[in-house]
């Protein structure tokens, strides 16, 4: 009898988790409000798209695209800089070539699996947790014995700095830079839809993690939100390597965990900045939310800068490399 109860339990968990799977399906999203794109430039001189995009391999075998700026002396710090949803390593030039000219750091700029110029799948990853993995080897394939290590993430990126200096990679970053970061769908952080940037399949995400729960991981290939890239960027030159939606296993990989204080509370001494005029985020919310979990951060949020401005921003960059450098 009990074993019959269970099973009958079992089915309705199942057939719950599979009915909000089919509830919901991609397509296409009408034009709307969406994040401010800002055409690709390089204030430190140069442009963003003359950085020659060079690969790395992971333990998979897998060739990745990397960008890389070599220092300008001995003794510098190795600096990862992990870019935000949708986009690859490109936009975040004017970050990399700052620290590179105006300090002394050896920059690694990578396109996250799934996304860049040629991805093998776009929007898909192999398994939860494989950006952590494949961020372990490049740090591995690049770092001299005693080398510091620091790492910088915007939005999504941020997350996933987040995920990383709390995940089994842990220990390996000795400083942290978070670009206004990503925490949680229902974070305080959080404007409703990243401010018309991601139209997240929510129930499809609540059943596809109802069958993680379970060990039942073949549908995590399934997509679990899009964005709302404007058509002048897609329709652009470089529209090609916009990558418009995730996979539920990409999309789990890119944020903190559930219990995103936890690992929050295990990030090293790091950076937070944010722009008052950030459209996915309020900035006044990351210093009240996040700094009972971890004593060691710096919070600054910058007038007049929104979520994309953020990257390019002076007194950012500023900010940034004087935080590095002490």
């Amino acid at each position: 009898m009990a074993l019959t109860v269970a099973a009958l339990s079992l089915a309705g968990y199942l057939a719950i988790a599979a009915g909000l799977i089919l509830s919901q399906w991609p397509g296409r999203i009408a034009s709307g409000r969406t994040l401010t794109f800002l055409a690709p430039q390089d204030a430190e001189g140069g442009g963003a798209t003359d950085v020659p995009l060079r690969s790395y391999r992971t333990r998979d075998g897998a060739d990745l695209g990397l960008r890389r700026f070599a220092a300008r002396g001995p003794g510098a710090p190795l600096v990862v800089i992990v870019h935000g949803s949708g986009w690859h390593g490109e936009a975040y030039v004017p970050i990399a070539r700052h620290l590179s000219q105006h300090g002394n750091f050896e920059v690694l700029l990578p396109d996250l699996r799934g996304h860049g110029v040629a991805p093998e799948r776009r929007g898909d990853v192999g398994y939860i947790g494989a950006f952590e993995d494949d961020l372990a080897d490049l740090i591995a394939a690049h770092r001299t014995p005693g080398q510091p290590v620091f790492m910088i993430g915007h939005s999504s990126g941020g997350g996933l700095v987040i995920r990383f200096a709390a995940g089994r990679h842990c220990g390996v970053l000795d400083k942290a830079v978070l670009l206004s970061p990503f925490l949680k769908h229902d974070a305080p952080t959080m404007r409703t839809n990243a401010g018309g940037w991601s139209h997240p399949l929510v129930r499809r995400t609540i059943g596809l993690a109802m069958l993680n729960a379970l060990g039942i991981r073949v549908f995590n290939g399934l997509t679990v939100i899009q964005f709302r890239f404007p058509p002048e960027v897609l329709n652009g030159p470089r529209g090609d390597t916009a990558t418009t939606h995730y996979s539920y296993r990409l999309n789990t990989s890119y944020a903190p965990r559930g219990d995103y204080l936890a690992d929050v509370a295990k990030l090293p001494p790091f950076l937070l900045l944010a722009g008052a005029e950030d459209e996915a985020f309020d900035a006044a919310q990351f210093k009240p939310l996040l700094s009972g979990a971890n004593p060691h951060g710096t919070y600054a949020v910058l007038p007049g800068v929104g979520h994309l401005g953020l990257i390019g921003a002076p007194d950012a960059l500023a900010r940034v490399r004087a935080f590095l450098e002490t």
